[in-house]
C-alpha cells in the first residue's frame, strides 16, 4: 500500500492534472487506485464526476464523525475510487485547530486501512496552502509529488515546500520522500530549460527525469470528466504520464503491486 500525496503552494501547476493522470494509469495497470480530494474547491472530484451533495459524504465526514475511509469511497467507471472533497473542508482548520490530532487524523485513519491488508495504492489531491488539511496529507504520506510548472513563481513555491517538508522531519522522526516534476514544459521557450535546470541543481535526484510537457488534451480533458487516457490516449500528454508512471513505478517511489 503506497500513499501519495500532490502538493505545491502555488495553484495552476498541474497539482489536479497529475493527481487524476497517476491514479488513472494506475487503473489501466489493474491496481484500482483510490483518490482523496483535500482541496475544498474539489476540481479532482469534479473531474472524476462523484461531487458531494453534503459535508458528511466528503472528506469531511472524517474530521467531522470520524468515518472510515473505506465508507466515504465512491466508485467510478474506470476503475478508479475517490472520496470526494465539499466546500466545508474549508472550516477544518478553524473547527479543529491544529494540534496533533488534528494533523494526524488523516495517518490514524490509513492505519486502520493498512490493518486490512488492502494493497490499494492512495493518490491525494492536497490544497494549494500549507495548514490542517497538506499537513494531514504530508503526515499519512509515503511519499509527497511537487508539480513545477515551468515558470519562476512556481519553482519559489517549491522551495518553500522543501523547506517544509524539511521542517516537518523532525516531528515525523523520517524524511519524506519527494519528487519535484516540472509540468508546463515548453522547449520552444527558454524559461522552461531554466526552471528545469533550477530544479536540478536545487533538488538533485529528486526530481523526475519524465517532463510535462504543454499539452492542451490535458488541459481540457477534466471538463469532460475523463483522463487523459479516455480522452486523448495517442496524446503527448498521456505518454508524459505514462511515461512519469513507469518512472516512479521503476524506482519504487510507488511500490509495485
Amino acid at each position: 500500500m503506497t500513499v501519495i500525496s500532490v502538493f505545491n503552494q502555488k495553484g495552476g501547476v498541474g497539482k489536479t492534472t497529475t493527481a487524476l493522470n497517476l491514479a488513472a494509469g494506475l487503473a489501466r495497470m489493474g491496481r484500482a487506485p483510490a483518490c482523496i480530494d483535500l482541496d475544498p474547491q474539489a476540481q479532482l472530484s469534479a473531474a472524476m464526476g462523484v461531487l458531494a451533495a453534503h459535508g458528511d459524504d466528503s472528506v469531511y465526514g472524517l474530521f467531522q464523525r470520524s468515518r472510515p475511509l473505506s465508507e466515504l469511497l465512491k466508485n467510478t467507471p474506470n476503475g478508479m475510487s475517490i472520496i470526494p472533497a465539499h466546500i466545508e473542508l474549508a472550516k477544518v482548520e478553524t473547527l479543529y485547530g491544529k494540534g496533533y490530532n488534528a494533523i494526524n487524523k488523516l495517518n490514524a485513519s490509513f492505519h486502520i486501512e493498512r490493518a486490512s491488508g488492502v494493497e490499494t495504492p492512495w493518490i491525494i489531491d492536497c490544497c494549494p496552502l500549507v495548514g490542517v488539511l497538506s499537513l494531514n496529507a504530508i503526515f499519512a504520506s509515503d511519499g509527497v509529488i511537487v508539480p513545477i510548472s515551468a515558470d519562476y513563481l512556481s519553482m519559489s513555491g517549491a522551495v518553500q515546500i522543501s523547506k517544509t517538508l524539511q521542517a516537518l522531519e523532525q516531528v515525523l522522526k523520517r524524511r519524506v520522500p519527494r519528487r519535484y516534476l516540472v509540468t508546463r514544459f515548453d522547449k520552444r521557450r527558454g524559461m522552461s530549460a531554466d526552471i528545469l535546470q533550477t530544479a536540478r541543481q536545487t533538488f538533485g535526484a529528486d526530481v523526475c527525469e519524465t517532463v510535462i510537457a504543454e499539452n492542451v488534451s490535458l488541459a481540457q480533458s477534466p471538463s469532460q470528466q475523463m483522463n487523459i487516457f479516455e480522452f486523448a490516449p495517442s496524446s503527448h500528454g498521456a505518454q508524459d504520464y505514462e511515461a512519469l508512471l513507469a518512472e516512479l513505478l521503476a524506482d519504487g517511489f510507488i511500490k509495485s503491486a
